[in-house]
């Protein structure tokens, strides 16, 4: 008898799981609808990132953490960008164009910059206000994750190298 209780008590704690898992992985969000405007004038928009794993950087150059990041960003880029990985980098409203423009262009960002001047993009992903906050997609554009402060590069890598060799 006790044995019988144990075996379901197991097997009520998969199906639980199995459902939050389940739950978990539906309701993810997916990317809004944007196109972004890079400093260069080039639009690229979610839809055309399908089938890339994303990272969107929210930041200003006036913010510690997100200058201070900026250069793992760019490894991190360098080293997964031909495995299909792409990283949008946006600028705050409040941030000047031309400051943006100087510090992308002194620090040879090699993934797309754009300055959000209208706010319209930080609208569209929930108001971001906080610097740096970080959006991660998959390949189909769900969202993975969402972070607000500075990135964990060990965690975040580890994310990557599962995500970019998945069957999907």
């Amino acid at each position: 008898m006790n044995n019988l209780l144990n075996k379901s008590l197991i097997a009520a704690v998969i199906l639980i799981l199995l459902g939050s898992w389940a739950a978990l992985t539906h309701n993810r969000s997916n990317a809004p609808e944007v196109t972004f405007t890079t400093i260069e004038g080039k639009k690229i928009s979610m839809v055309d990132l399908k089938g890339k794993v994303v990272l969107v950087n929210f930041w200003a150059t006036d913010c510690l953490a997100c200058v201070t990041e900026m250069p793992a960003l760019v490894a991190t880029y360098q080293q997964y960008q031909q495995k299909g990985f792409e990283i949008i980098a946006v600028a705050m409203p409040y941030d000047p164009p031309a400051q943006v423009l100087n510090y992308a262009t002194q620090k040879k960002l090699p993934f797309p910059v754009m300055h959000d001047g209208l706010a319209e993009i930080t609208e569209k992903f929930g108001n971001v206000d906080l610097t740096p906050t970080t959006f991660i997609f998959d390949k189909q554009g769900k969202q993975l994750q969402r972070t607000i402060g500075a990135l964990d590069f060990v965690k975040l890598n580890q994310l990557l190298t599962a995500e970019l060799t998945a069957k999907n």
